[in-house]
């Protein structure tokens, strides 16, 4: 690639490659079949993937597989990045955070790739790294990446991330899977947070359970989908299971207001301990949703980030859940319109806790559940780099 002129197409050959790669100008970069043969794929190399990086927002070091940085029109596809054999381990948890693909200040479309085993060897309780593919910016700069048809799998922290204020990614037509019940972190399937904007539409995000959580406890779920302090962001369309927050959205004294987003026409299901959306924020539609098998509610308007207001809430479809809607007594005025029940055993309730009648019939896979009458904050864990 360092001979290679800006604008230029590289094809990747089938095979395997152990080395890290840096992005510094427009290229579009693709695998390419040969005889029977499509799979080019990226693996850490001998003595394992080291720091050629640091975070924008935090200053912690990174050890990214590719990294593409200060440059726009760099295009990815059909490509493997295999974190396997890394090499960092979470023995102390070190701040060395490990990402497959990161743009840094850089744009471009990511379309068709696998991105798998972004986790620390040892994967030891609360490691909070191990990002699959990661958009970040910082110091003035911005990142526009569109990732589409991609699979994610197995990895620690977060599967396909955007960060920081002027980052926008379009999240796309992706699967993320987490590794299910794991001790390692708290994980999100998808994230947008901390200023950034954008759309995640017709993904399929599912199996993050954070293994030692409880109701009771602070800041540990995992989310299918999260929208952390970050205004505006669309999530239409998408399916999500197995997971203890299903979509979350937000907002942060310190980081900001999640407001003004809107959850449209997503399949929720299986949402252990918690909610299946959450609105810890104000000005979001959440509409024409199915939502099925929720511990605590289908939708809940979470009061514990203050007096959230103007939150839209119709044309849901809620199957069996503790509260069909759950309010917190600390809401302001929200508009609650005709949604469907049934088999809820409250519809809308006014209260910051349900205590869930269902829980002994969850399957094994869920985590252990303190069902004391406690209010609950939101528990959802951002990964920030």
């Amino acid at each position: 690639m360092n001979v290679s002129s800006p604008g230029d197409t590289v094809l990747v050959c089938p095979g395997t490659y152990p080395e890290q790669v840096t992005v510094k100008k427009a290229l579009n970069i693709s695998g390419v079949q040969s005889g029977s043969s499509d799979a080019a794929v990226v693996v850490s190399p001998t003595g394992g993937i080291v720091q050629n990086t640091t975070s924008l927002a935090t200053g912690d070091p990174i050890a990214a597989q590719i990294l593409v940085t200060e440059t726009t029109g760099v295009n990815i596809s059909n490509l493997t990045i295999d974190g396997s054999n890394n090499g960092i381990s979470s023995s102390g948890c070190t701040p060395l955070n490990l990402v497959g693909l990161l743009y840094q200040n850089a744009s471009g479309t990511v379309n068709h790739v696998a991105a798998v085993n972004q986790a620390l060897t040892g994967n030891s309780i609360g490691c909070q790294a191990g990002l699959a593919i990661f958009v970040q910016s910082g110091n003035g700069g911005t990142s526009n990446v569109t990732i589409s048809n991609s699979h994610v799998e197995n990895y620690q922290k977060n599967g396909i991330t955007g960060n920081e204020i002027g980052t926008t990614v379009t999240i796309t037509g992706n699967t993320v899977v987490g590794q299910g019940r794991t001790n390692g972190a708290a994980e999100n399937s998808i994230q947008i947070g901390f200023g950034a904007t954008g759309k995640i539409t017709s993904n399929v995000a599912m199996d993050d359970v954070w293994a030692p959580d409880t109701i009771s406890d602070s800041a540990d779920a995992a989310s299918g989908i999260l929208v952390y302090a970050s205004p505006g962001v669309t999530v239409s369309g998408n399916t999500v299971s197995n997971t203890q927050f299903g979509i979350a959205f937000v907002s942060d004294p310190t980081s900001g207001p999640v407001a003004g987003g809107t959850i449209t026409k997503n399949k929720v299901a299986a949402t252990h301990i918690f909610d299946g959306i959450e609105l810890c924020g104000s000005s979001n539609t959440a509409q024409s949703n199915t939502i099925n098998g929720s511990d605590e509610s289908a939708i809940h308007i979470d009061s514990s980030c203050g007096p959230v207001i103007n939150n839209v809430i119709s044309g849901n479809t809620i199957n069996e859940a503790c509260a069909g809607i759950l309010v917190g007594t600390a809401a302001g005025p929200n508009s609650i319109g005709s949604n469907t029940f049934f088999n809820a055993q409250n519809t809308v309730l006014t209260t910051d806790r349900c205590t869930p009648t269902l829980l002994a019939a969850r399957p094994a896979n869920t985590s252990s559940v303190n069902t004391s009458s406690v209010a609950k904050s939101p528990k959802t864990s951002p990964a920030r780099p």
